[in-house]
């Protein structure tokens, strides 16, 4: 498992760091607290791949990316259900990362 900083984390998804805070909070993403310099550090955990891990549910420690494709009625759900619109925000840049690569890669495929 990787750890990602908040501030990080915030500008990968290009989210404000206000909102990403909430996020910790929330528990919408999976987090850790350490102890540095005397102060504690959160930080958000990725799997080794570096992906966002669900934390909650009955897909709970599965890459949102893994759940999205097995189970696309997942993403629909949620943008449906009364999660925080950040949150919202992040499920959606994940899917259309995911697309987005698919896409890229199907156009190598196609041009060689």
């Amino acid at each position: 498992m990787e750890k990602l900083s908040i501030k990080a984390y915030a500008a990968k998804h290009k989210l404000s760091i206000f909102n990403v805070v909430k996020m910790t909070k929330s528990g919408q993403v999976p987090t850790e607290t350490v102890v540095e310099n005397g102060k504690d550090v959160v930080y958000i955990i990725l799997n080794d791949d570096g992906l966002e891990v669900l934390n909650f549910g009955k897909h709970k420690g599965k890459t949102v990316e893994e759940v999205f494709t097995k189970e696309p009625s997942y993403y629909s759900w949620m943008m449906n259900s009364e999660f925080p619109l950040h949150t919202k925000k992040v499920l959606t840049n994940i899917k259309l990362r995911k697309a987005f690569t698919q896409n890229r890669n199907t156009a190598r495929i196609m041009g060689q």
